[in-house]
C-alpha cells in the first residue's frame, strides 16, 4: 500500500522542481522587465509594490498549475510555463501603456495603480490557465 502511495513521488519531484525553477525564472524576468525594483520597494514596506508583484505572481501561478495538471511531459510544462511568463510580462507592458508613469506610481506607493496592474495580471492568468488545452 505504501509503495502505491509513493510510486508517483519521482514525477511529483520532477514537476515540482521544474515549476519552482520556472517560478524563479518568472520572478527574475518580470522584475528586470519593470522599471522599478519590486524587491527593494517591498523591503521598504511599499504596499503598492507588494500588491502588484504578489498578484502578478498569482497570475503566473494559475496557468503554471494548469500546465502541471495538463502536461503529459516536462517539455509541455516548460513550453506552457514560458508562455505564461511571456503573457504576464506583456500584461505589465500593456498596463504601462495605459497608465502613464506606472513604475513611478508604484514606487511612490500608489495603491490604485498597483491594484489595477495586479488585477490585470490576475485576469490574464485566469484566462491563460483556462486556455491551456493539450
Amino acid at each position: 500500500m505504501l509503495y502505491t502511495s509513493i510510486q508517483g513521488l519521482p514525477d511529483f519531484l520532477l514537476f515540482f522542481s521544474v515549476a519552482m525553477a520556472l517560478t524563479g525564472l518568472y520572478l527574475f524576468l518580470y522584475t528586470v522587465s519593470t522599471t522599478h525594483n519590486e524587491f527593494e520597494l517591498i523591503r521598504q514596506n511599499n504596499v503598492a509594490a507588494a500588491i502588484s508583484l504578489g498578484l502578478s505572481l498569482t497570475g503566473f501561478a494559475l496557468p503554471l498549475s494548469s500546465a502541471i495538471v495538463n502536461a503529459k511531459t516536462i517539455v509541455d510544462l516548460l513550453v506552457y510555463g514560458l508562455v505564461a511568463i511571456g503573457i504576464q510580462i506583456l500584461v505589465y507592458w500593456l498596463v504601462r501603456m495605459l497608465l502613464n508613469n506606472l513604475s513611478q506610481r508604484i514606487a511612490g506607493g500608489e495603491v490604485a495603480s498597483a491594484l489595477f496592474l495586479g488585477a490585470a495580471s490576475l485576469a490574464a492568468g485566469v484566462v491563460t490557465a483556462a486556455s491551456m488545452v493539450f
